[in-house]
């Protein structure tokens, strides 16, 4: 199996011409009757040798997680040397398997393993230090923001290293809650309430999020290098961060303020999620506010007396609805780009502005 990535390499390296290289891209998007731009493609497997090695990775760094908490067993709090044995080891392995072979799901698994033991590492030194505090003082919360910020550093070093995709959105991840955490501490531990102070923020770092990842979209509108696979871990990211305290607000997620003003707000903000997923040629806002329409639906058909086939009826009304999508996505989105300025529309993915002209 070859990649868009793959093909990209052999017209660098010369083993192929790029007039050869995109009259196969074109003859693939006619028989799969849709731009490969549409596909939304990502490297994960490329081959079962790929689960092969990821099993016997994590295998590896189960071992040293067990080597780690041996060293202290009586630690109150995540044991520190459990998180570096394991990021050394994800080093380590990465040098071959992602350096070397450029395998795609050892190559992820390893990135989180390494961003997650240094994360590990320090929050267990850090409690080491000062202990389980259960109310921290701001100066105490500044020193424990710096874990994240330490932890996006070690990202960056991974990704100048590996080059693996998802570790700019493991490093943006550290760097949104570095800066939560930081305002968490001016404002003062005792001061915020998660509803009105940290959901405002969660949302806000992912429309920055968003931003990043529209930003490395833009770089290769015809998604054909790795910056496309970049800004789609990153659009992973901040579709939960946006997704999420939108649909709280509403009622949504405590299950009790639901009613029906609130699930025809959900069905309109997932109407307009899906607008913006179509202009942007991206899925991960759908896929991240499913549950919450899922959930409404539920409700609306148990309101409704449909209470034995609510569950069903939510399942074929969104699968339904899902699949048709699916099977008219490129249509459908040509419409939508149809109707945005066209300085828009030329920073758009390549498949939707050509559709569009």
């Amino acid at each position: 199996m070859y990649s868009d990535d793959d093909l990209q390499s052999a017209v660098e390296s010369g083993a192929l011409s790029a007039q050869a290289a995109d009259a196969f891209r074109a003859h693939v998007s006619a028989r799969h009757e849709m731009p490969a731009g549409d596909e939304e493609h990502f490297r994960l497997i490329t081959g079962f040798n790929d689960i092969f090695v990821t099993i016997a990775a994590v295998m590896i760094l189960v071992a040293m997680a067990g080597i780690g908490q041996a060293i202290t067993p009586s630690l109150d709090g995540p044991p520190p040397f459990s998180g570096a044995l394991i990021a050394i080891a994800a080093w380590g392995m990465a040098e071959f398997f992602t350096k070397k072979r450029r395998m795609a799901l050892p190559s992820i698994v390893l990135l989180l393993a390494f961003v997650g033991g240094v994360f590990e590492m320090l929050l267990g030194f850090m409690v080491m230090a000062f202990g389980d505090i259960d109310h921290p003082t701001r100066a105490v919360t500044m020193l424990f923001a710096g874990i994240p910020l330490l932890t996006a550093g070690a990202a960056w070093l991974h990704w100048r290293n590996f080059q693996v995709p998802i570790t700019v959105a493991a490093g943006a991840a550290a760097l949104a809650a570095t800066a939560i955490a930081l305002i968490v501490a001016v404002v003062g531990p005792g001061n915020i309430s998660p509803d009105g102070f940290l959901l405002p923020l969660v949302f806000i770092a992912g429309i920055g999020v968003f931003a990043l990842a529209m930003r490395w979209d833009m770089s290769d509108t015809a998604r054909r290098t790795r910056r496309s696979d970049v800004a789609f871990w990153l659009h992973l990211l901040a579709a939960p961060m946006i997704a999420h305290p939108l649909f709280h607000w509403l009622g949504v997620t405590g299950g009790t303020n639901i009613g029906l003003a609130s699930v025809i707000g959900v069905l309109v903000v997932y109407v307009a999620l899906g607008l913006v997923a179509l202009a942007i040629d991206r899925r991960a806002l759908l896929v991240s506010a499913l549950a919450y329409v899922l959930f409404a639906l539920t409700w609306l058909f148990d309101r409704f007396g449909a209470v034995e086939l609510n569950v069903a009826l939510t399942a074929l009304v969104i699968g339904s609805a899902l699949l048709t999508l699916s099977a008219f996505w490129t249509p459908i989105r040509r419409t939508v780009v149809e109707q945005l300025p066209a300085n828009l529309r030329e920073r758009l993915p390549a498949s939707g502005f050509a559709l569009a002209a």
